[in-house]
């Protein structure tokens, strides 16, 4: 059965309204509540209705009303939905419901396992699910590389009834004997095409067979094709599809432009757009690239922060922090660092430098326009890069106006003027205590490797893929190396 809702993304994401609850969002970037029935409709346990509700939310959104039903009766689902659907409660409210009717006491082995691909990611969804597995009982965990492992071993060792873990730290953990996946009853693969694209699907097919053949499989992907496709056909048994279409076909909601300039300009022109009001995100290529551009924006009096894998989590943590509570409203990020930012009211995406194709695009362009308010993605570009960026504009289904600009042309003073002010967020002693999460949660990083490891230390991923170096302890980055981030 394939359930295709011709809806705008601007329109969904219950899950940012739980999970990000990024404060002092316009008011009219407010999404519209959603029409059509209620959750206790759609056969979700009156617990976590009532959890919904006490955080706000009384409808789901159109991938939770197409999934739900589906999911809750105990079938494999596949769901095609982008980062920023709503998709974390598509498949953590029938997860929390079925392992909510047989809580156990005392060590117990995880009958839930959600699988992502980075930890910026795996701890959002621990942040909107923890929340509402409190109203049925589930204590989740969260197992991923650049976090002390001893301390996710002793979570583990007190029992848990849902892990959700990068592939390659649960892995280690297995391998340990420290984590088992034999009474997993639930499973769930979230970006597996990202879990792809980094290389990681050897490692996941790894730990399915671990888990029984006659578990529930949920699997959500932006694109189902190639190596994705594969992991469907060997690991569901037919499965009700369900895919929601954002307005445009794959474009996002957001407001396209590009400009041309030289070289000489690109810095202070880049530097005058990250002076607008709110959040901005800018993508530079390299590490070295990010780091320059921070620092010169610091200098110029701009409050930001750079990521990407060569920093430490330490550092990486902090960054976001500053970002999501709007005390750095700009973030300087590569590719694989940001893929784990889910962070709603970012109002400009900036590509400082081009991405490497039309997907990268999309994804690093995915970052604004989210939770039904608007945003702006600009691309900066030099002469010998138009040729190029007009393919890729293109292939995105997208087609901005290729304007000429120096440094204080009118096109940038008004962009700049369009920016609305976000109020910085100061955190809790609480707060800090439970690691820097606010009311609603915060982003974090990830840090996993692809390829499996027998008894022994393991390689972390950076920016630059599965060659990068990594702690040989407890699968995390080097302080001194990149580690990549989707986040």
């Amino acid at each position: 059965m394939t359930v295709v809702h011709p809806v705008s993304f601007e329109s969904n994401d219950a899950d940012n309204t739980l999970n990000q609850n990024v404060e002092n969002t316009p008011a009219e970037a407010t999404p519209a509540e959603p029409e059509g029935p209620t959750f206790g409709q759609l056969g979700l346990p009156q617990q976590l209705v009532t959890a919904l509700e006490r955080r706000g939310i009384h409808r789901p959104f159109a991938i939770q009303t197409s999934a739900l039903p589906d999911a809750l009766a105990g079938r494999d689902v596949l769901g095609k939905a982008a980062t920023g659907s709503g998709k974390t409660l598509a498949f953590g409210l029938p997860l929390l419901a079925r392992i909510g009717r047989d809580v156990k006491n005392g060590r117990r082995a995880p009958r839930g396992l959600v699988l992502v691909p980075t930890r910026e990611l795996a701890q959002q969804v621990h942040d909107n699910l923890a929340p509402l597995g409190q109203a049925t009982g589930v204590q989740l965990a969260t197992v991923y590389g650049g976090a002390p492992m001893y301390r996710q071993i002793q979570q583990l060792r007190r029992g848990v009834d849902v892990v959700i873990a990068t592939p390659g730290r649960l892995q280690d953990l297995i391998n340990q004997g420290e984590a088992t996946l034999a009474e997993v009853a639930v499973t769930v693969l979230d970006e597996a095409d990202f879990m792809a694209d980094l290389g990681f699907l050897p490692v996941v097919k790894e730990l399915l067979d671990q888990t029984a053949r006659d578990a529930q499989r949920l699997l959500f992907s932006a694109t189902l094709d190639g190596e994705v496709d594969s992991l469907v056909r060997r690991y569901l048994k037919d499965p009700a599809r369900h895919e929601v279409k954002r307005q445009g076909d794959d474009a996002p909601p957001a407001e396209h432009l590009a400009f041309t300039l030289a070289f000489r300009d690109k810095l202070q022109v880049a530097t005058e757009l990250a002076s607008r009001p709110g959040r901005t995100i800018i993508f530079a290529r390299t590490q070295l690239g990010v780091d320059r551009l921070a620092e010169n924006l610091k200098a110029a009096g701009i409050k930001a922060e750079a990521i990407h894998g060569g920093l430490p989590q330490s550092a990486r943590r902090r960054a976001l922090e500053e970002f999501t509570d709007a005390r750095s409203p700009v973030l300087v990020a590569t590719d694989v660092a940001a893929r784990g930012i889910h962070v709603d009211d970012v109002s400009l995406v900036l590509h400082y430098d081009p991405p490497a194709d039309a997907k990268t695009y999309l994804h690093r362009s995915g970052r604004t326009a989210r939770a039904g308010a608007g945003g702006v993605v600009v691309s900066l570009l030099l002469p010998d890069q138009v040729g190029q960026a007009k393919r890729r504009f293109r292939t995105a289904k997208v087609d901005p106006p290729l304007d000429r600009t120096r440094p204080g042309d009118r096109p940038i003073l008004e962009l700049i003027a369009s920016g609305v002010a976000v109020e910085p967020k100061e955190r809790t002693q609480r707060d800090m205590r439970r690691g820097g999460g606010g009311p609603g949660g915060r982003p974090r990083r990830d840090g996993d490797r692809p390829g499996g490891h027998r008894g022994g230390p393991r390689r972390s991923y950076g920016d630059r893929g599965p060659r990068s170096g990594g702690d040989r302890r407890f699968g995390g980055e080097r302080a001194a190396r990149p580690p990549r981030q989707g986040s």
